[in-house]
């Protein structure tokens, strides 16, 4: 493998692994370097090679063995899959958003902690205080990431990990766009405290709250009949 140019993406160092992958550098089977390990031969952070690697888990290629390392499940290539994820649209995001969301929400009402309510409560206050759009989308995505792991269902957090960036930049756009409202602090209030009063059905009825006018604002812009994968930022 050779550095990673200055400044690129994940996409960057996902395709130098891929590459190792079907080059027969690794073969199926085979636990591949550790993180730090590919991080210093990439010349990139950490965090830039686990993302890499969750993608790559996502669909199969790579399995995460906790505790024991990372292996090559398949030679098959993940690619066009994550092409077409990179290429959906805010609709497609939301659609999906929504399913997540009132998992998540219910799911989180009925396992949450008081350490999971206490964290919830400061991503909340991060994403209410949050003024530039870049730094609003961060923090939209982390707190509902957050209502996904006080779920305490691995796939379900995994899920959304593998939208987290898709949906960061869609609130972004959406915080740019005036066109297309966003549900405020009131509407995402609603969902903590159902998720605090361990109501599941009012915490699924909140989490629906959140998603579904911004949704139908994008059908509409788009038309019920539009192709999916239309841009709609």
């Amino acid at each position: 493998m050779s550095p990673v140019a200055s400044g690129s993406t994940v996409d960057a160092v996902l395709e130098q692994l891929q590459a190792q992958v079907s080059g027969g550098s690794w073969a199926v089977g085979e636990r591949i370097p550790a993180e730090l390990d590919l991080a210093a031969q990439l010349g990139v952070s950490r965090p830039a090679v686990r993302e890499a690697i969750r993608a790559l888990s996502h669909v199969g290629m790579l399995e995460v063995r906790r505790g024991d390392g990372t292996y090559v499940r398949s030679g098959c290539d993940p690619r066009p899959l994550l092409r077409r994820v990179a290429r959906a649209s805010a609709r497609d995001v939301f659609e999906v958003q929504l399913a997540h969301d009132v998992q998540a929400a219910r799911l989180a009402a009925r396992r949450r902690t008081a350490a999971d309510l206490v964290r919830l409560e400061e991503l909340l206050r991060a994403r209410d205080e949050a003024t530039e759009p870049d730094a609003f989308g961060a923090a939209d995505a982390r707190f509902h990431l957050g209502v996904a792991e006080a779920s305490g269902n691995p796939v379900l957090v995994e899920a959304m990990r593998f939208f987290l960036d898709r949906l960061h930049e869609s609130m972004r756009a959406i915080r740019l766009d005036h066109e297309v409202p966003e549900a405020g602090p009131a509407r995402h209030r609603a969902v903590l405290d159902a998720i605090a009063a361990g109501d599941p059905q009012a915490a699924a009825s909140a989490a629906a709250a959140v998603v579904e006018p911004t949704l139908a604002v994008l059908e509409s812009l788009l038309g019920e009949d539009a192709p999916h994968g239309a841009d709609a930022r």
